[in-house]
This record gives structure tokens, C-alpha cells and sequence, in this order.
């Protein structure tokens, strides 16, 4: 059995133009996932709750403001760390 040989980190110069401003954009789109990410799991869930529990929009309305929160503290927390690596 062949052991592996560790990869090395590359620096991207073997990669083309689009392919190292997609690797360089790759930490903004991360951050926007976690912002969007956040929303989304909070209408889900509070929609989903909603339906099951049938509480009106209540647990919508609030699953909804708190995922937009997380998701908000989220992103901005990503930005603050891709600030502080420059």
C-alpha cells in the first residue's frame, strides 16, 4: 500500500484568471451565505412551527426576526475577521 504524499498548499498561480478572482470571492460569498442562510432557516422554522402548532404568524414573525438577527451577527462577524487578515 502506497502511503500519500501531503499536498502542498498551492498559491493558485496554476489556476486561470476567473478561477483566482472566484478563489479571492470566495470568503464574500461565504459571508452572504450566512446572512442569507440565517433568514431563510428562520421563516422556514417559523413558518413550519406555525403550521404544526397553529399559532397564527406569531412564531413566523419571531423565528424570522431572530434568524435575520443571526444571520446579521453572522455576516458581520465574517467581515470583521476578513478585516482583520488584510
Amino acid at each position: 500500500m502506497a502511503a500519500k504524499e501531503p499536498r502542498e498548499k498551492s498559491d493558485g498561480s496554476e489556476l486561470g484568471t476567473t478561477a483566482r478572482q472566484m478563489r479571492a470571492a470566495q470568503p464574500y460569498i461565504n459571508a452572504v451565505w450566512k446572512l442569507v442562510g440565517g433568514a431563510v432557516v428562520g421563516v422556514l422554522g417559523g413558518y413550519w412551527l406555525d403550521r404544526k402548532l397553529g399559532s397564527g404568524p406569531w412564531l413566523l414573525v419571531g423565528l424570522s426576526f431572530l434568524g435575520i438577527c443571526v444571520g446579521f451577527y453572522g455576516f458581520l462577524r465574517e467581515m470583521a475577521r476578513l478585516g482583520r487578515r488584510k
